[in-house]
Formats: C-alpha cells, structure tokens, sequence
C-alpha cells in the first residue's frame, strides 16, 4: 500500500512538471510573437522616416537653389494695408472736395435808371399858374447805373471755359453775366446757348485750364439714394451744400419764372434744399459726379424740389459743343 502512494506521488510530480513546461513555453512562444509584431512595425516606421528624411533633403536642396539664385537680385516685398471702411460722413466730405472747384457763381446785373425827385408845376408852362406857387414831386431820370438784377449758380463742364447753367438765370438779354470762380476770380461770361424747352443754358468765359466737373448716369439713380447740391444760397452764399435724397423720378412740373410759367417733364425730385440762388448747380451722387441740373423748388414746401436728368443735359452739350 505504502508503494502505490509513493508511485502515485512521483506521477503527479511528473505531470506538474509537464504542465509547468508547457506553460512557459506557451508563454515564450506569445511574447516571441508580439516582439516579432513590434519588430516589423518598428521596420516600417524606419522606412516611413528614411522616405521623410529624403524629402526633406530634396525641399532644402530646392531652397538653397532658389537663395542662390536670388543672390544679387532685389527682394520683393509685398505690403498689407488695413483698409479702413470710411463714413458716409467721410464719403460726402470726399465728394463735395471733387465738385466744389468747379461750381461757380453767376451775377447778372443791368443798367436801371437812376432817378432824383424834383418838384414842378402841375400846370406846367400855363401862364395863368405859374405864380400860383404850388409844385408837386415828380422822378426824373438823371443817368443810369449798374446794379445787380439776379444771380445764379453755374458749373464748369470743360476746361477752356464753358459753364452750363438754368436758362432763366440767364435770359435777360440786356443784362451783363459775371462769373465768380472758386479760387475769387470774376470774369465776365457770354451766353452762346439758351434751350427754351429744357431750361438750361452754356456761358463761355475767357479762361482756360480750369477744372471741370464729371457726369453721371441719371438713369441708374434710385429711389432714397444720397445726393447733395451745391450752390449759391439765396444769391448771397457761395458754395453752399445742402444734402438729401432722390425723392421721386420722372417728374412732370409747371414752373415759373420772370418770364412766364413752362413745363419740365421727367426731371429729377429730391428733399435737398435748393434756393433760388442756387438755379443753375449741380445734384451729384456721393461720388462726386453730377446726376442733375437743379432747376426749381416749390415755395412755400419743406424741401420739394427738382433738377434737369444729367443725361438730358449732357446730350445737349454733345450737340452744341461738337
């Protein structure tokens, strides 16, 4: 009995043993596999490098080649601005300082007689009243002098002297017209186109190199979009700018002036005020170019006034100053 406990004994031994054996060699076996595993991946990343290492070579062989060429050569240098939005405030400043120097102002003066009161006999020579003593004032012309009349606003649309204006501001034809320039000089302008059905006018003076005003499209004016004008305010105020918006297109009016009443079809409506001395100026868009020939107000409105389309007026300076 002792003997089969002990062959029993030396038989679980052997077979701890064997089970121990193949426990360690299973294990060697997975972690021999896994270094294996890492081995190759590790092979692929020293490819993957090898390949960057050799594009990178090639980038600084590239770059050195483009340094040596450029050795010698000047550098160009590309600068950023910030562009800044300006104002609406800005804008307009920008707008007025293009149309200003070609606004001008227009006088129109008249020899009017000059009179003195004198007291005379209301019988006149009769004998039977001279010694009566009694006279009366009468106004007697003793000569005459120049005074102004009326005054306008004109604006300049070429360079050697022609200046556009409102026909009424010039249709005396026994008055005399001054112009006076931005820069304060004064020449005296003669009147070479009178259009009745249009209202507008063309003065020439003696004077070259002035600066002359550009025109816009009248026709691709909008409803509520900016315009301001520049004029010569109630015949005493040179330059003065009064801003607004297109009120209306396509207008028909009846206005009047000294001369009678006339009809003006498809002009221009805008909330800028425009005074009577201000016939005659320029309506420019916020670009600086003329939209419109300012032409009429209604008396008595808040601001309810009217200008000449641009494109109307620039084809009768095609015809006339060919």
């Amino acid at each position: 009995m002792l003997n089969i406990l002990r062959r029993y004994k030396y038989i679980l031994l052997a077979a701890l043993i064997c089970s121990a054996a193949g426990g360690t060699g299973y294990y060697l076996y997975s972690r021999q596999a896994a270094l294996s595993a890492d081995l190759r991946d590790l092979a692929g990343q020293v490819v993957a490098l090898r390949d960057e290492i050799r594009n990178a070579r090639g980038e600084i062989d590239s770059l050195t080649k483009a340094l040596a060429d450029m050795q010698g050569k000047p550098v160009e240098v590309v600068r950023q601005e910030i562009i800044k939005e300006k104002t609406q405030d800005e804008v307009l400043i920008a707008a007025v300082a293009k149309v200003a120097p070609a606004v001008v102002s227009l006088v129109v003066t008249k020899d009017v007689p000059q009179l003195e009161i004198v007291y005379v006999n209301p019988f006149g020579d009769d004998p039977y009243f001279k010694d009566f003593g009694f006279r009366i004032p009468q106004y007697r012309q003793k000569g005459t002098e120049e005074r102004k009349v009326g005054a306008g606003t004109g604006f300049i649309i070429r360079s050697d002297g022609y200046i556009l204006t409102n026909k009424h501001v010039v249709e005396d034809r026994e008055a005399r017209f001054t112009a006076l320039l931005s820069n304060g000089a004064q020449e005296l302008a003669d009147v070479v186109y009178r259009d009745e059905k249009n209202d507008i006018a063309i003065l020439k003076i003696n004077r070259k190199g002035l600066t002359a005003i550009s025109f816009g499209d009248s026709e691709s004016l909008q409803l509520g979009q900016s315009v301001f004008a520049i004029g010569n305010a109630l015949g005493e105020y040179n330059n003065s700018v009064s801003v607004g918006v297109i009120s209306g297109l396509k207008r028909t009016i009846q206005a009047a002036s000294s001369s009678g009443s006339e009809t003006l079809e498809n002009v221009i409506q805008t909330d800028a005020a425009i005074n009577p001395g201000n016939s005659g100026g320029p309506l420019s868009n916020f670009d600086g170019k003329v939209v419109g020939v300012n032409v009429a107000t209604v008396v008595g409105s808040d601001n309810i006034s009217f200008a000449i389309p641009a494109n109307v007026v620039k084809s009768i300076i095609a015809k006339v100053l060919k």
